[in-house]
């Protein structure tokens, strides 16, 4: 079953990195509490990812933040160092906090994982961005198609 406005999150583990190093985070930990802006993608470095949905979050960060979001975060079915580092080459330090979902736990368990074995890429996110309170789904863009067509910063923006 394909998560859905109104459901909460289920629960999962991220790896993440801090000033400290790499940490693992909860989605209570993430979530409880606050106000969140989640966009999943397919995969770090890849060119749609990189080149149309990750670019407009960073460059919305300040807009969303100003509408009273506390943490603007990516997830990926990647490992943890390959989000670090696509964060860095992206600008997106400070800005994104980039969570992996190394396993795809994460996007399984909401129902939005995607099967691209055929792309060489085997199971993955699949592409969408939600606004999260307090655990709970308040917003849901999920592609149906390939690209960036509902699930981009701007249309998140336009619904907080």
């Amino acid at each position: 079953m394909t998560i859905k406005i109104g459901d909460k999150l289920p629960a999962a583990e991220f790896i993440s990195f801090n000033a400290d190093g790499q940490i693992k985070l909860s989605t209570d930990q993430i979530f409880a509490g606050k106000k969140v802006v989640l966009f999943g993608v397919p995969g770090a470095f890849t060119p749609t990812c990189s080149v149309n949905h990750l670019p407009g979050f960073i460059e919305h960060a300040e807009a969303l933040k100003a509408k009273g979001v506390d943490t603007i975060a990516c997830t990926s079915v990647n490992d943890p160092h390959v989000m670090k580092a696509w964060s860095k080459h992206a600008g997106a330090d400070g800005k994104i906090q980039m969570l992996a979902d190394g396993n795809g736990a994460f996007a399984k368990a909401m129902g939005l994982d995607i099967d691209l074995a055929m792309a060489n890429m085997g199971l993955r996110s699949k592409r969408y961005s939600m606004l999260v309170e307090n655990g709970v789904v308040k917003q849901l863009n999920v592609e149906d198609k390939s690209g960036v067509n509902v699930s981009g910063a701007e249309t998140l923006l336009s619904q907080i």
